[in-house]
């Protein structure tokens, strides 16, 4: 399967101005980085596995939108998106997660990604089956006697047809009864799957890698027969449990994984947050904690560069693959990382602080703003949530000057302020607040709710 989209570059950049304020180098460059991958597959002659992709490095501090602009980009894309930590891998040989580990991560998100496509593709078909299914447990089809129809004399050849007649017709009224939803309160029971038991211990050395775990246990799991469990559940839960069986038979699992290898290797896209966190500091590669930095390093230029991984689903290639590293570099440098892997990441974009007027905009534009958000939790219990100019200059204001008196963790201040601002109002609904109730907020509401705060120099709650 093939996601090619038309979006130029700027479209791109136009798709994450919906949802990130600001940092247009960040947004360009990715925008740039997604389109050369539209146009490598567009490329006809053997150049076209030649041409890598330009991995990227964002150096910016927390809460810049590093993570918001590689997930909204992977979303425009329609592509497969992990994201991973790397100050959570180990060298190989030490206890903890090992680099290959993001791009299994990869594969199952592209395995979900197609299964999902391939799922509303066979939607129409499974709904029928498990409408039929259904219709089978509450008027179960009139069963042939055991006995040839030869044997039956000839004056009572109708009866048989006109018992598989009414039962047709009681069928068909209750199809009708199914599709308006009439019956969606009503207990039925079904056979579902039972969950597997198998669990697999350590064998032997304890060597193995978790793509050969995951296909040992998928062998013996294969092997054991199908158990099924009888569930009582209402028809309307009844219908999500089938359809999922029923959508799991019409699709071919072979191909799935074979699509889903091709989706991650050509759109696939790793996000490497804190690549800063397994940089030497200042070229210093003592002991202690640092020990394995520059051998996770080391583990991850392989992966970068491109190599052949084994998953569950079968060897996905990484040469095509686009990695986005990021990191806040406030201690090391990015000269401080490996020279291999700084060749790797060719492409670097520094991420600006956000301003007091960005924090504005952050309340007001995106399409997921705080504002709407709350707004909408609200809205949920029929009480209408307003905020007027004045309101949200003042809460800009305020969460800037925490971030410069206590520590700049960029947009995510916003979140601690709303919530002190709004929580008594949420604790309060629908107790004292009853429905279709209206809340304004001011600027002087938020200054008699945070000011206070501000002044204090102990603003300890606010750190996330």
């Amino acid at each position: 399967m093939e996601h090619i989209i038309s979006l130029t570059p700027r479209q791109i950049v136009s798709e994450l101005d919906k949802y990130i304020i600001g940092q247009h180098d960040a947004k360009r460059n990715v925008a740039i980085a997604l389109r050369n991958r539209i146009r490598r597959l567009m490329v006809k002659s053997e150049i076209q596995k030649d041409i890598v992709p330009n991995n990227i490095l964002m150096i910016g501090s927390t809460g810049v939108g590093k993570t918001e602009i590689a997930r909204r980009l992977a979303k425009v894309a329609n592509a497969p998106f992990t994201k991973v930590e790397a100050s959570k891998f180990t060298e190989v040989g030490y206890v903890g997660r090992d680099v290959e580990s993001m791009v299994r991560d990869l594969v199952e998100q592209s395995v979900a990604l197609v299964r999902e496509v391939k799922n509303e593709a066979v939607k129409v078909k499974a709904a029928e089956a498990v409408e039929e299914l259904i219709l089978d447990i509450l008027i179960p089809p009139v069963k042939s006697a055991g006995f040839s129809r030869n044997s039956i004399p000839t004056d009572t050849d109708s009866e048989p047809s006109n018992d598989a007649e009414l039962n047709e017709r009681t069928r068909e009224r209750f199809r009708e009864k199914l599709r308006n939803g009439e019956l969606d309160d009503r207990k039925i029971e079904i056979n579902v799957k039972a969950s597997s038991p198998v669990g697999i211990g350590m064998i032997g050395n304890g060597m193995m890698d978790d793509a050969s775990m995951a296909g040992l246990q998928d062998m013996i799991s294969g092997m054991m027969p199908k158990k099924t469990k009888k569930r009582k559940l209402s028809i309307s839960e009844a219908r999500k449990v089938l359809l999922e069986e029923e959508a799991s038979k019409l699709i071919d699992f072979d191909e799935v994984k074979e699509e889903a290898i091709k989706l991650a290797e050509n759109n696939g896209i790793i996000f490497i947050d804190e690549i800063d966190k397994i940089a030497s500091k200042s070229g210093k590669n003592g002991g202690g904690p640092d020990v394995s930095r520059e051998g996770v390093q080391r583990d991850l230029l392989p992966i970068v560069e491109g190599s052949s991984v084994n998953t569950k689903y079968g060897v996905i290639n990484t040469d095509h693959i686009l990695f986005i590293a990021a990191g806040a570099f406030h201690v090391a440098k990015p000269s401080d990382l490996i020279p291999e892997l700084q060749g790797r990441f060719p492409i670097r974009v520094e991420l600006q602080s956000l301003t007091q007027e960005d924090f504005s905009k952050i309340l007001r534009e995106p399409k997921n703003a705080l504002t709407k958000q709350y707004q909408a939790l609200f809205e949920a219990e029929n009480v209408f949530l307003e905020f007027n100019d004045e309101s949200i200059e003042e809460i800009a204001r305020l969460a800037f000057l925490i971030n410069q008196e206590v520590e700049n963790i960029g947009a995510r201040r916003l979140h601690t302020v709303m919530s002190h601002l709004l929580n008594d109002f949420l604790f309060d609904v629908p107790d004292t607040i009853e429905a279709n109730s209206r809340i304004m907020i001011t600027r002087e509401m938020v200054q008699e709710r945070l000011s206070t705060l501000v002044k204090n120099r102990d603003l300890s709650q606010y750190i996330l």
